[in-house]
Parts: C-alpha cells; sequence; structure tokens
C-alpha cells in the first residue's frame, strides 16, 4: 500500500514543508530512501526499525521505499524520524490515512519507541497554520512549545505506540489544552544582574538607562576590577518585556538552534549573548554548511556584550557592521541564501591600554605610547562609528565600594525607560517600534530640534572636539533620549550637555 505523510525540515530560518512518501513492495526485504536526506536522516532507519520493533508491531518482509519530496530539496534533522515511521505504519494499514493526512508530524525516535525532544518545532508548527493543517503531532517534550501558536491543534505522545493505539481507533486524537505557565522562568535560560547590586559609577549607570531607553550602542573603557562587565550584565535587566511577537522571533530562533530546554515554551526574557574572544567569525554572524543563526541572532532583540573587545580577532569584529546596520544577516552558500533577524542591543566593555591602568591614578601603566596606539587600533573607524555611547568607569576602592548605598532596582529603572520607549513609539513610528538609535536624515532634523543657544553650544563642541558629521547627530539622537527620559517634548541645553559627555571622553578622539 502507498501512504503520503506532511512533515517538514528546517531551511534557514524557515520551515520548508516535506512529504514522505512510502511504498510497501514484494520481493527481497530492503529499505531505500532517496529525497537529498542528509546524514541525520539518512541513519533514521536504524532508529525508525528498531523502535517499530520494539513498540510491539513487525515490519513488513517485502522491500519498503521511501521518498521525500521534494527530491531537490535538502532535508536534514532527526525530525523525520516521526514521520518516517508514521508512513511506513500506515502503509502497514496500522493507521487510517483519513487521519493522518490531517497532521504535520515531527519529532525525533529512540530505540525503544520513546518520541524525544527535537529542534525547529516552534517554526514547524507556524508553517503548519499557515498553510491549513489541522494540527501537529510530536514528542510530548516539544508541546509547550507549539502550543504558543494559536488556533493551532497540539497532539504530543510519549512513545510511538501511544500514537497508534490513538489513531488506530478511527477516532480524532486528543489535543493537549493551552497553558498559561508555558513561559519558561527568566532566570533557567539567561542570568542578568540587578541594577541594585551596582554601587557608585553614576555616570556609567545613567549611561546604560540612556543606552536601553533609545536602543544606543554601547562601550565601557576602564581598569580592571572597575566593574564594566558588570554593568553590562545588567543592561537586559532595564529592558522593557519582549512583547509576543518579539517572543515568538527569539524562541523560534532558539528552536531552530537547539537551544530550546526541553519542555520550555514561549521566551518572554531578553536574550543575553556574551561570546568568549576566540569565537570565530562564522560562529559569530551565523553560517555553516547548510546556514544556521549565530551569536548576533541568538541575540535578537536583547544584548550582545562583547568583553575585553580589542582581543577578539579583527575579522570577526569587522563582521558586525552589517547587522549593527542593518537588523540583520544575509548569508549566501552554493545552495541558498537565508535572511536571518539579528537587530540587537550592542555592548562592549575594554581596557584603556594593554596592561588596563593608563587611566587609573592608583596604579602605574607600563604601557608606552606606542603599544597604547597599536591596541586601540585593533578597533576599526567604521566599527566604533556605530557605538553611540562611550563611557570612562574609574575603579573605585573598597572602602569607597563600602561606604555607597545601593543603587536603584532594574525595577524602577526598567519603568523609565518604558515610558521613554513609549513616546518614542507615539513619536517615532506609531505603526511599529523605531527608536532613537535608528532615526537618520529628515526623521532627526524633524524630531531633534534645539533652539540657537543649544545649536551654538553644539557646534562649539563639534569644533573643539573635532566631531565628525556623524558625530554630530549622534549627539542630537543620545538627547532626543535623554530628554525622553525627562518626558520632555522639547531638547533643552541640559540634555545636549549630558548626551556631549557620551561623545567626548577622549576614548576615540579620531572616531568621533
Amino acid at each position: 500500500m502507498f501512504a503520503k505523510i506532511a512533515a517538514a525540515t528546517i531551511s534557514g530560518f524557515e520551515a520548508s514543508p516535506v512529504f514522505v512518501e512510502t511504498d510497501i513492495t514484494g520481493g527481497l526485504p530492503g529499505f531505500d530512501l532517496v529525497g537529498l536526506p542528509d546524514t541525520s536522516v539518512s541513519e533514521s532507519w536504524q532508529r525508525v526499525r528498531s523502535a517499530v520493533k520494539n513498540s510491539g508491531f513487525s515490519l513488513p518482509s517485502g522491500r519498503i521505499v521511501v521518498n521525500l519530496a521534494p527530491a531537490d530539496l535538502r532535508k536534514e534533522g532527526s525530525g523525520l524520524d516521526l514521520p518516517i515511521a508514521v508512513s511506513i505504519l500506515t502503509s502497514m494499514e496500522l493507521i487510517p490515512d483519513t487521519l493522518s493526512r490531517e497532521y504535520i508530524f515531527v519529532g525525533e525516535l529512540s530505540l525503544n519507541g520513546e518520541l524525544r525532544h527535537t529542534r525547529g518545532v516552534l517554526p514547524i508548527a507556524l508553517m503548519a497554520l499557515q498553510l491549513g493543517y489541522k494540527g501537529i503531532v510530536l514528542p510530548r517534550d516539544n508541546a509547550r512549545e507549539a502550543l504558543v501558536v494559536p488556533e493551532l491543534e497540539v497532539v504530543s505522545y510519549a512513545t510511538i505506540g501511544e500514537l497508534v493505539a490513538a489513531f488506530s481507533s478511527g477516532k480524532a486524537p486528543v489535543a493537549d489544552l493551552p497553558t498559561h505557565d508555558h513561559e519558561r522562568q527568566a532566570d533557567e535560560i539567561f542570568a542578568f544582574n540587578d541594577m541594585s547590586g551596582i554601587k557608585g559609577q553614576a555616570m556609567a549607570r545613567r549611561a546604560l538607562e540612556v543606552a536601553a531607553a533609545g536602543g544606543h550602542n554601547i562601550i565601557f573603557s576602564g581598569p580592571p576590577g572597575s566593574g564594566k562587565t558588570m554593568l553590562a550584565r545588567a543592561l537586559p535587566s532595564i529592558l522593557p518585556p519582549l512583547d509576543f511577537v518579539e517572543a515568538l522571533d527569539v524562541t523560534r530562533i532558539y528552536s531552530i538552534k537547539g537551544l530550546l530546554p526541553p519542555g520550555a515554551g514561549l521566551i518572554r526574557q531578553r536574550p543575553f549573548r556574551d561570546p568568549h574572544h576566540t569565537i570565530s567569525d562564522v560562529a559569530l554572524i551565523g553560517g555553516g554548511r547548510s546556514p544556521g543563526p549565530g551569536e548576533v541572532s541568538l541575540a535578537h532583540h536583547g544584548v550582545l556584550f562583547l568583553d575585553e573587545l580589542p582581543e577578539f580577532k579583527k575579522s570577526v569584529l569587522e563582521v558586525l557592521r552589517e547587522p549593527l546596520s542593518s537588523g540583520s544577516v544575509s548569508i549566501s552558500r552554493a545552495a541558498q541564501t537565508c535572511l536571518f533577524p539579528a537587530r540587537f542591543l550592542f555592548a562592549a566593555a575594554m581596557n584603556p591600554c594593554p596592561c588596563g591602568f593608563s587611566t587609573d591614578p592608583s596604579s602605574e601603566c607600563v604601557c608606552d605610547n606606542r603599544q597604547i596606539s597599536k591596541y586601540r587600533q585593533r578597533l576599526s573607524g567604521p566599527l566604533l562609528v556605530r557605538i553611540d555611547l562611550q563611557v570612562h568607569v574609574p575603579r573605585l576602592q573598597p572602602w569607597e565600594l563600602a561606604e555607597k548605598p545601593a543603587g536603584e532596582s532594574s525595577e524602577t529603572v526598567r519603568e523609565r525607560v518604558v515610558k521613554a520607549r513609549a513616546l518614542q513609539k507615539h513619536r517615532n513610528d506609531p505603526a511599529g517600534m523605531l527608536l532613537n538609535a535608528n532615526l537618520s536624515g529628515k526623521k532627526i532634523e524633524q524630531f531633534c530640534r534645539i533652539d540657537s543657544d543649544s545649536q551654538k553650544m553644539l557646534i562649539a563642541a563639534a569644533r573643539r572636539f573635532a566631531l565628525s558629521a556623524r558625530g554630530y547627530d549622534k549627539v542630537l539622537v543620545i538627547a532626543r533620549t535623554i530628554a525622553d527620559l525627562d518626558e520632555s517634548d522639547s531638547i533643552a541645553a541640559n540634555h545636549l550637555a549630558e548626551a556631549l559627555q557620551y561623545r567626548t571622553t577622549g576614548l576615540f578622539d579620531h572616531f568621533s
């Protein structure tokens, strides 16, 4: 008997439909799998055969031919185990064809017949809804992930035996009920610092708030032990919560990458990624033989933090320029071109010199001017001009820290950030969410107007600190964000003066 089962494979950021066609004929026993499968799919027969046998079913003695259509699309991943098994069982008439054709099947099989957690379920569920399928059949560990898709029936099983028993009854399988507790707890996926744990560093704390409010990229420079990393790790805690569409994007990326834990549902927390400086450019930007998301996409709608920025390879840092400008990454290979989202808030930290103490009055720097210049030149101008806020972080002595009171909590700061972003949404782009950091051209002229006295002050500062045209615009958009935090319709002189502090620290004078 011939059987045809709907399935899917992940292709870049999208799921592509696949049809598993099975035909059992007489003759010598054998198995043929065709349709451009990769290694993991080619090995599925061994898993399927053992899973079916150990579930109490006997495979036919004839020749089994399985075709994965369309034949010109490369199939990858272990998620095709279940549809191959169901297709064979349907061909054996153990599962009614009238029921199985209404669902998409996805899942990996263990040798004893259990259905194992599988990556890429969320994009497949979204595809199933778009194509008009009644529901999706999958492993129980993936049920919460699929349940975040509205109006799609989710049917989950622990074993292949349970699935056959349910479908062979001739009745429609019982769908899982939507739950309200499918969000994974934030601290189980990402770990943040709370702002209340940061003592002193008033300017750096304020810069974090400005960065979060306007979506501005930020870099901290200071001696070892000044708290640069602690500050950066607190940045996600003051960002607004993800809305449903943003959470769906984040969960989708982590599902494709296989980083969504078993039993997890919608990720409601802003991502925070902090790769080591030995990372490769492919791991950072994404790619591979079958293109997959990199760290910049895993940080989508969240924070990408690079500690010890000059220690990263130059080729790695240069690939950041595209996502920082466009908010996406296009990866081209011979077989396909994939577009991955990568709109993140970039945070970085660095020492002011190789030894780290050139700006520390309490420690002696052992670096000469040539070493310091060479160290800073590891960072290119095109990368640095994409960083809005440049903040020097001084090192506080232990007794100074002991005397400092605890700062505001992240919750308190986040309330101001949320209000500032609401103002930006209303003013900049009511239909979307255009943050001040992404304003350009006419929108800067329209939304960042200043009076004549402030204009004179800004021109004088531009001449004194040799600000470029880009640096001039950066000051204006930062001042706009500071005004939003003050809930002010216009940019005042004090807003402009504060904005200038973040562009005239002397860290990168020749790149201003």
